[in-house]
């Protein structure tokens, strides 16, 4: 089986940086493990690795697909095995980075097996949010399946109407589904690594930070440049539904000002930071390190995978 070194984290918490100074020690090609990196032309809301740190380390899932293309958890599986196996073969070592946990359970426990999607149900859930709002789907949610609300945030339209939608199907909450699920071997021998901090008010200091230098860099001219160009592209896709360019679209609209849509950006990816440490604190990582701790992470993630690769 081959291996493959996993290094998870919540957003802003210097994965990337890290993995940056890991390939400067180990002859490693690196694959995103993110859901918004796989897109064209969203650089600088995505925090998308410059074309220089790219070009030091070859990476992998970056501006695979158009800002109007989707991409499934069944797709990233099959295409990081491919990877790992091209990488394997041209004598590098695989490291998977990132932080969409969607992904990670897919290519550890296996993808789920539910409906797929109806449109006339999907019909039946879109006039209902048209007619009473998006909050009315949320509250519905909470009563029929209150685990799955409680991990989405209440303004993911998708989500929140794709679980509606398997309960209307089967009759049977997402939640249960997902508990049922029978789990399947890893295609991959996985070493995982997960950065979780100790401190969240760190965590939090940072993505208000980052939020800032985004601003400051161009962001919302680059969603401009994004609704110019793809003149398709809409509030209720995917890529849009990307944390800070939702809130971005929205005060485009003219639905917010400037001051509350700083505000809903940072809140927002402070909440998808939230939903990460859920995920990774219920992972059964190989090992686990405080970001912002006083461990030399660089020696010991260098030290983690030297081990796990040079094993037999």
């Amino acid at each position: 089986m081959m291996k493959a070194f996993a290094l998870l984290g919540p957003t802003a918490c210097g994965k990337t940086a890290l993995a940056l100074k890991l390939a400067e020690y180990i002859p490693c090609e690196i694959i995103s493990l993110d859901s918004a990196l796989i897109y064209r032309d969203m650089d600088i809301g995505t925090a998308k690795p410059s074309a220089a740190e790219q070009s030091a380390v070859a990476h992998h899932l970056i501006d695979i697909i158009s800002p109007l293309q989707t991409y499934s958890a069944a797709e990233f599986v099959s295409d990081c095995v491919r990877l790992v196996q091209d990488i394997r073969a041209r004598g590098k070592l695989p490291l998977i980075v990132g932080g969409t946990m969607m992904y990670y359970h897919a290519l550890t426990q296996g993808l789920n097996q539910l409906p797929e999607a109806d449109e006339a149900t999907r019909s039946l859930l879109q006039r209902q949010k048209a007619e009473y709002g998006l909050p009315h789907l949320y509250r519905q949610l909470q009563q029929i399946d209150s685990a799955t609300a409680a991990r989405l945030d209440p303004n993911d339209s998708q989500r929140i109407e794709r679980a509606l939608e398997v309960w209307l199907l089967t009759g049977k909450p997402l939640s249960r589904h997902f508990a049922e699920q029978q789990h399947t071997a890893s295609p991959l021998q996985l070493f995982t690594l997960a950065l979780v901090p100790d401190d969240r008010a760190l965590l939090h200091e940072r993505i208000n930070r980052r939020f800032d230098a985004m601003l400051a860099q161009g962001f919302l001219d680059e969603v401009h440049r994004l609704r110019r160009n793809y003149p398709q592209l809409n509030a209720d896709m995917p890529s849009v539904r990307c944390v800070g360019y939702r809130q971005a679209w929205a005060h485009l609209d003219g639905e917010t000002d400037e001051k509350t849509f700083v505000e809903q950006g940072k809140a927002a990816t402070r909440q998808l930071a939230k939903r990460q440490l859920t995920w990774l604190r219920k992972l059964h990582a190989d090992k686990v390190l405080d970001p912002f701790g006083k461990d030399d992470m660089l020696h010991a993630a260098v030290t983690l995978a030297r081990d796990f690769f040079q094993a037999a």
